[in-house]
């Protein structure tokens, strides 16, 4: 399910690496995942039907996180339910964030030609910091840094994340 919609091409275009991913470049991420308690990937939910990917990596001394996420598209699509997901996703991975984990900061790298997901992150209170150049598969390319603080942040106590405990 993560790789699947992680391999949507919607989603490779806006990501940091574009190529489609296989399933042992997948189990090797996966693996990682699980050795390092400092990453965490949860699954958000809408009306009980997995829909969203929430990764966080974790810097417990610096109560901060860099986090970054992604939907399933084609099933949101087709029900009809983006609209809802895109604004039910990030309050409450951001209200897990704050609440669960403690954080006092997240922290993202979204692409500078990546309208839609700029202004998502400032609906969901994020404000720019900065920019710079990244490399990746794909090249150099501008990415904007962003950060929502958890100081004024209300979340909903009905959080509709989990913890994924398997890919």
């Amino acid at each position: 399910m993560i790789r699947q919609w992680r391999n949507h091409p919607k989603v490779r275009q806006a990501s940091h690496t574009t190529h489609e991913i296989d399933e042992r470049e997948h189990a090797r991420w996966w693996s990682g995942v699980e050795a390092d308690p400092a990453r965490l990937v949860l699954i958000y939910e809408l009306d009980g039907i997995p829909c969203g990917v929430v990764t966080f990596e974790h810097d417990r001394t610096a109560a901060a996180a860099l986090w970054g996420f992604y939907f399933d598209l084609e099933g949101l699509w087709q029900r009809g339910d983006m609209p809802r997901a895109r604004a039910g996703l990030g309050p409450a991975a951001l209200g897990h964030a704050f609440d669960a984990l403690d954080l006092a900061v997240v922290r993202a790298e979204v692409l500078a030609n990546n309208a839609g997901s700029l202004r998502l992150h400032r609906e969901y209170g994020f404000v720019e910091t900065g920019r710079r150049l990244r490399e990746a598969d794909a090249g150099a390319y501008e990415v904007v840094q962003v950060e929502c603080v958890a100081a004024g942040f209300r979340s909903d106590p009905a959080r509709p994340v989990r913890r994924v405990s398997d890919q």
